[in-house]
């Protein structure tokens, strides 16, 4: 070679763990922008399982607006295009590595949208959709079937839970984990106790729970090890005519039954901000009105994100 040459290194020239490396710094909307389609070297480093354990899309949010029938929001369809086309690049790169699947709480996705992720994740850990109101009964079932492997799930409320947890129970062997976001009145706590006996960690932080409910918890879920009801608004029912009224200190029979538990995370404090806000929202945790990404956090360690 002449002195002064240049020397020119290709693209596909570049060690493929530095790529994995530097790869793993960029967020879903740059893993997903074309960086597979450079060279074999980038695309075989984009398709690393290194980088695809976790697919998180919790800065990915629906524009929508809430409409008074079902599914009471209706989102535009440039959203629900790039959710498609996030969701079709990342699964395509992930070759089925993806583990846990994160979904921001107003990312609403629709049937098509979880069956294909679905068929796409089939050795999914753990799976966190706070959103449910485009997904019907049949969607999240055929889901579910698909999930052999689940054990840990964040959710919302839902008003007819039985359906859901039966077919927990009865594809997911492992399943362990569960958190609530929303309320938990007793037919909720119920349906743990007769479908998910074996539950080992609870979250129902920053929700409304039925004092009843929390009772039957701790009564009928004899494998809990954890239980989180942090700045949790405790309701006691008495019978009619009298109203509900808010429970402000746990008694000494829960707190009895509680102390079999390894882990028991609680928070009633007047003085606490979170429990403020949990007052202020009547349960119900608003928390778009917050700080951004308050909403992953979690007193247990193994929910928090």
């Amino acid at each position: 070679m002449e002195d002064g040459a240049l020397i020119v290194r290709k693209w596909e020239d570049m060690d493929i763990d530095i790529l994995v490396k530097i790869f793993q710094s960029f967020d879903i909307f740059e893993l997903t922008s074309g960086i597979g389609q450079v060279c074999s070297t980038w695309r075989l480093a984009a398709c690393d399982p290194l980088l695809w354990r976790t697919l998180d899309l919790s800065m990915l949010k629906s524009n929508f607006i809430k409409i008074p029938l079902e599914p009471y929001v209706y989102v535009d369809g440039r959203s629900d295009k790039t959710l498609t086309r996030v969701l079709k690049i990342a699964l395509n790169l992930s070759r089925g590595s993806i583990l846990t699947l994160i979904f921001h709480f107003n990312l609403y996705v629709s049937d098509d949208q979880l069956t294909y992720t679905a068929e796409r994740c089939p050795r999914l850990k753990r799976l966190v959709m706070p959103a449910w109101n485009r997904i019907k009964k049949t969607g999240i079932c055929r889901a579910i079937r698909m999930w052999k492997d689940l054990e840990s799930l964040t959710m919302p409320s839902i008003a007819n839970p039985p359906y859901l947890m039966e077919e927990i129970a009865q594809n997911c062997k492992n399943f362990s984990e569960l958190k609530i976001m929303g309320p938990c009145d007793i037919f909720f706590a119920s349906t743990l106790v007769t479908f998910l006996p074996t539950l080992k960690v609870l979250s129902l932080r920053c929700s409304t729970i039925w004092r009843d409910a929390l009772i039957t918890i701790l009564d009928g879920l004899p494998n809990l090890e954890v239980l989180n009801i942090s700045h949790c608004l405790l309701i006691e029912v008495p019978p009619p005519p009298a109203a509900r009224r808010i429970v402000r200190e746990l008694d000494e029979s829960i707190l009895e039954k509680a102390s079999r538990l390894r882990e028991f995370y609680t928070c009633m404090d007047d003085s606490c901000i979170m429990c403020q806000r949990a007052r202020n929202d009547e349960g119900l945790m608003r928390w778009y009105k917050y700080e951004e990404g308050l909403w992953k956090a979690d007193e247990v360690r193994s929910l928090a994100l």
